[in-house]
């Protein structure tokens, strides 16, 4: 076996559901052995571990933060049964590429905490925190669906301190390709489109199904289901990306009108204008839908991202030392892109020959993955 399978068969049992995919949440059992895995990776290269107040995990060749060290890493939290090599590939390949590069370079590698969101609803959630775009307090406030809080998840420990981001020369992250587009081994990040999440919550009259007339219904499951529809239309209309994957009905019942539908729209374009208007333009049809089925609508925008152009000049360094490697766009949000507005930054992407994500059937090649870590060895020594 490769250095490479022996590190990803240590970790690939960790998380894993029945389904093939993985629950890997922030702050829970799976996550919290991955960040202990981390922990030993870098003792066994004496490198010096440090935890911020915000649940992200570093391990330093060098003093911690000291001034022109490059940070390199990803996360380890999963979407619901989400594949395995979204975030914790960029970890593994770090150290990895760490071994390979002379001990006197000044690296740290990285494992942002709740990049997906998936626990506590806003992604790229310890990135936000470490460049100080996140409130504390309301970062701290945060709760998963059982009622925990984010600082209650990390111990109770204050929340909200922000470290030394400045001393860092550079930020390297390398994550599997979330697309197709990527026709060679390793290509090179230049732009993470603009995207958000905003929950929207139906509310109506709720009512027995057997009982209430068609006429007299004020059901927010139809307008939900217009608006879901809408997303889709308008998405598609102008070039952009509109998802409902997440839903709450309430009462949930077989036999009863819901008294409350919220679903949560992912919208994402190519250009912030392109994203307002589609926003815009389903709010404005759900809110006429809501008028004529008796039911309100509320829309609060939970986590807005703008668009991120990466360091062209970095890119194209990049792309030139890795033999002219493809430089190209995702729709896909990173830590990387938070951390781009306070640090040259920029993203290797590793072939997804299916172009699958957020799914069991996300894979990358054992081979790719060598690829990636060679490339990402050849970054960090030059940059470093």
């Amino acid at each position: 076996m490769s250095r490479f399978s022996q590190l990803w068969a240590e970790i690939a049992p960790i998380g894993r559901a029945d389904s093939g995919g993985y629950l890997r949440f922030a702050l829970t059992e799976p996550e919290l052995t991955l960040r202990d895995w981390f922990r030993g990776q870098a003792a066994q290269r004496d490198m010096t571990v440090t935890e911020d107040g915000n649940g992200n995990l570093f391990a330093w060749r060098g003093e911690p933060w000291a001034p022109g060290t490059v940070l390199t890493g990803s996360h380890f939290d999963s979407v619901p049964h989400g594949g395995g090599y979204d975030g914790p590939l960029g970890i593994v390949s770090a150290f990895l590429a760490v071994d390979a590069v002379p001990k006197d370079r000044k690296i740290g590698v990285a494992a942002f905490v709740e990049e997906e969101g998936g626990r506590f609803g806003v992604p790229c959630l310890g990135s936000r925190l470490l460049t100080g775009v996140m409130d504390p307090s309301r970062a701290a406030a945060l709760t998963d669906r059982d009622g925990i809080s984010f600082e209650e998840a990390l111990g109770a420990r204050p929340v909200g301190r922000i470290e030394q981001i400045a001393n860092i020369a550079a930020v390297v992250e390398l994550h599997i390709e979330q697309g197709i587009a990527l026709r060679t081994p390793v290509g090179v990040g230049s732009a993470i489109w603009p995207h958000g999440r905003w929950r929207m919550d139906f509310a109506g009259v709720g009512d027995h199904a057997g009982t209430t007339r068609m006429t007299d219904r004020h059901d927010p499951m139809l307008t939900f289901a217009f608006t879901v529809l809408a997303a889709n239309k308008e998405a598609r209309l102008s070039g952009a990306h509109a998802t409902v994957g997440r839903v709450q009905v309430e009462p949930n019942a077989t036999n009863a009108i819901p008294s409350l539908v919220r679903g949560w729209l992912d919208a994402r374009a190519a250009d912030t204008a392109t994203l307002d208007q589609l926003v815009e333009s389903v709010v404005k049809k759900a809110t006429e839908r809501a008028g004529r089925d008796g039911t309100a609508l509320s829309v609060t925008p939970e986590s807005v991202t703008a668009e991120v152009a990466f360091d062209t000049a970095l890119a194209a360094r990049l792309s030139a030392l890795l033999d002219d490697a493809p430089i190209l766009p995702t729709g896909a949000g990173h830590d990387a892109g938070v951390l781009s507005a306070h640090v040259p930054t920029a993203m290797l992407f590793v072939r997804n020959p299916t172009g699958v994500s957020h799914s069991p059937a996300e894979h990358a090649s054992d081979a790719d993955c060598e690829a990636g870590i060679e490339a990402l060895a050849r970054v960090l020594e030059d940059l470093s």
